[in-house]
């Protein structure tokens, strides 16, 4: 049994508007999943629906097997983090956190030693008595997830609770919540726009696009393994090439492309009818000078070093190839063979055929 599950989920607005379409999702228990993609693809919606906050069009929504499609968002085993925090700022700390309890009905003793115990575990104990609009983003920011869990949901739906912190904040509250969600061991659903928290997070990760989830993979597959278009083009910084023609030798795709033909994995189930790019990851890059001996199997396009920026032993490096276009080559500096190579040069861009993916055009 799963602790969520989304089948055909859906939402249309009555002036049209379709924001989720036929959404399915099983999330086991304990896992991290999170919601990535532009502003208005659907993500937040989705949330809401999981909450109770927004009504399906069609579908089901079962939590630990239970049907709760109908089911109002007090009587659902669910807490919900906005971005915003929607703390009471006429409420101290203590009183904020223990919200929910009250509304539950839980008896006073009961409801304070649960009070006291998560101001403990989030290290607020000292500000308990401080209205919550006197302490700082973070401060606030523990407020919300400690009011969030100390009612003890089956689920904890987060929209977007880190948006409003500075970087610094940012990544600290980050690591915070990946350890604190193991040591629950509670299901986080975790709504973000920003890559590096889902990537970084979660357990798997549902990449949606214009109300439609276009794939759900462990974060390195994701990375590594575009399904889509959209997919390649959105997460990190991918080399994107288009397809002229396609043939097959063994386990390899060759693909006939502008600048050349690029080698692949072959995959059972691609058209070469409606046409295919060839994704490569910037970090599967490698540059040589334009005369270096070439490694066998390997894809070579040649192009000019464009521009390069070395931070400590992480290198980013840009080349433009010879169709005019620019592909941006990332990782350990060693990504440039030679050091020597000055902005301009000629140079050759190469990749095995092992990190080349293909996808249909959008």
């Amino acid at each position: 049994m799963h602790d969520l599950e989304l089948i055909g989920v859906g939402k249309t607005y009555p002036d049209g508007t379709v924001a989720v379409q036929d959404f399915d999702l099983q999330v086991g228990s304990g896992e991290f999943v999170a919601f990535l993609g532009p502003s208005g693809c659907g993500k937040s919606t989705t949330l809401r629906m999981i909450a109770g906050f927004e009504e399906i069009t069609h579908g089901r929504i079962m939590i630990k097997g239970r049907d709760v499609s109908r089911t109002p968002p007090e009587k659902r085993p669910t807490s919900m983090i906005f971005q915003n925090y929607a703390l009471f700022p006429h409420m101290n700390v203590r009183d904020n956190i223990g919200f929910g309890l009250d509304v539950k009905g839980l008896a006073k003793r009961e409801k304070d030693a649960k009070v006291d115990r998560i101001l403990d575990m989030f290290g607020l104990t000292e500000f308990a008595d401080r209205p919550a609009d006197r302490l700082s983003g973070g401060q606030r920011q523990r407020i919300a997830l400690a009011r969030g869990l100390v009612v003890e949901p089956e689920i904890l739906l987060l929209d977007e609770p880190l948006g409003a912190l500075d970087a610094n904040l940012r990544r600290i509250i980050q690591n915070e919540l990946k350890l604190l969600q193991r040591e629950l061991g509670i299901t986080f659903v975790f709504v973000t726009h920003a890559q590096s928290e889902a990537l970084g997070l979660s357990d798997r990760v549902v990449v949606m696009s214009d109300g439609v989830v276009e794939q759900i993979s462990t974060p390195t597959e994701l990375y590594r393994r575009p399904a889509s278009a959209f997919v390649a083009d959105f997460i990190g910084a991918n080399a994107i090439f288009e397809g002229r023609g396609l043939r097959r030798d063994g386990a390899s795709a060759l693909l006939d492309t502008a600048l050349g033909e690029i080698r692949a994995p072959w995959r059972d189930g691609i058209d070469p009818a409606q046409g295919l790019l060839a994704v490569v990851p910037a970090e599967a890059m490698r540059i040589d000078a334009a005369d270096a001996v070439p490694v066998a199997g390997r894809t070579r396009l040649s192009g000019a070093l464009s521009g390069q920026q070395v931070v400590g032993a992480t290198g980013h490096f840009k080349v433009r190839l010879t169709d005019g276009r620019e592909v941006v080559v990332e990782g350990r500096d060693d990504a440039l063979a030679g050091r020597a190579l000055a902005t301009g040069d000629p140079v050759t861009l190469s990749f095995a055929q092992e990190s080349v993916t293909l996808v249909p055009p959008r």
